[in-house]
């Protein structure tokens, strides 16, 4: 039934991915956390884990093919995201889980009026 259901997740997941360029932070990360009992540092590398082959592999390739992946910009990106995924990683390791959970729903609650609000 485990199997399963992280199937299920994996699928919510990646559609979400596919369809609206999220899916490892607002869909992974809290049901790691609330439905399986994840600490959020767990939850978090766990998605981050997660996201590396079906991304790279299958969904930047159909957008690739429609001609909506700007491939110089996002090397360009993708070279000062690996650092900061780093440091951001490195960085988050000494902050206790109670205190990283708050600044994660911070973060998703600010990320979801902006995207309400518009501009």
């Amino acid at each position: 039934m485990t199997i399963f259901l992280y199937l299920i997740i994996g699928l919510l997941a990646g559609v979400f991915s596919g369809a609206f360029g999220v899916g490892g932070g607002v869909i992974l990360v809290p049901t790691l956390a609330f439905l399986f009992g994840l600490t959020q540092h767990q939850a978090q590398g766990t998605a981050l884990a997660v996201l590396l082959p079906p991304v790279f592999i299958l969904a930047v390739w159909r957008y690739y093919q429609e001609g909506h992946v700007q491939v110089s910009m996002a090397l360009i990106i993708a070279c000062g995201f690996v650092f900061g995924a780093l440091i951001g990683a490195h960085f988050v390791q000494g902050i206790p889980d109670v205190n990283l959970r708050k600044a994660f729903g911070i973060l998703l609650v600010l990320i979801g009026i902006k995207m309400i609000l518009g501009k």
